[in-house]
């Protein structure tokens, strides 16, 4: 039988306190896991202890900036003495400035590359000495079709997600011989409160232009919602994907795969 539970696993998802890191948080913990997550501020982290419990989650949660190695590494050891040596890490916690690239600052850009490329390393360098010690261990990269593709204003953010898959298939080929697989989700375009700008309708009632460009483009017709990315985040954390390593799964409706409609 394919063994897609997570009974007794422990789960850090940086960045779960909402959207995208909170949807994964919750599946992996209605298919068994005990979880933590961090935020950078107490005012999420309240409020997402709180959207958890609502769930009956008990989640552990901390705020902590995962561009801080020092930080990150208390944060681990906390997690170590309280639930127990990580099994699962959820690379989640990003940002994204879209900034035409010759008005991006390069402090602008280095902090997008901080905490979207230089995080995932640093917290993925602190769980996977306890993964070789257990034996065993899960890395979930939350990459983006931005690891594939260019588009204006998103330099930053696309060199990111690009290092980032990189980062994944390294990662995979250095530890893979440790029973450690890293494997990366390609989110597409997801309704979440951070993309609500792009769709809202206009004045005029019509839709969003770049929600008309994207619903134009994905054949699935439609924004993926969060609950799209839960089945692949419980795929790539349980034992039912021991031997996929090193792979981005995209979740994307089909957009990677589709040249678009012929103009009438």
């Amino acid at each position: 039988m394919v063994n897609f539970s997570l009974k007794d696993k422990v789960a850090l998802v940086t960045g779960g306190s909402y959207g995208i890191g909170f949807a994964i948080a919750k599946a992996l913990a209605q298919a068994g896991a005990r979880i933590a997550f961090n935020c950078r501020s107490e005012e999420h982290l309240n409020q997402a202890l709180l959207d958890y419990k609502a769930l009956g989650i008990e989640a552990l949660g901390y705020i902590c900036d995962v561009t801080q190695e020092d930080q990150v590494q208390k944060m681990v050891e906390d997690i170590k003495q309280r639930l127990g040596i990580i099994d699962i890490l959820v690379n989640n916690a990003g940002i994204i400035k879209r900034i035409p690239m010759t008005e991006m600052s390069v402090e602008e850009y280095k902090q997008v590359i901080d905490i979207d490329l230089t995080a995932p390393f640093i917290v993925s360098k602190a769980v996977i000495p306890g993964m070789i010690t257990k034996g065993h261990g899960k890395i979930i990269n939350i990459c983006s079709m931005m690891s594939e593709l260019g588009r204006e204003t998103v330099s930053a953010y696309a060199a990111a997600k690009g290092g980032l898959k990189m980062l994944t298939r390294n990662i995979a080929s250095e530890y893979g011989e440790y029973n450690i697989q890293c494997n990366g989700i390609g989110p597409g375009y997801i309704a979440t409160p951070q993309t609500a700008p792009l769709r809202e309708r206009q004045p005029d009632g019509s839709r969003h232009p770049f929600d008309s460009f994207i619903v134009s483009k994905t054949p699935a017709a439609r924004w993926g919602t969060t609950e799209d990315l839960e089945g692949p985040a419980v795929f790539l954390a349980s034992d039912a994907s021991n031997f996929v390593n090193g792979h981005i799964l995209y979740v994307d409706g089909g957009i990677l795969a589709y040249i678009g409609k012929q103009p009438k």
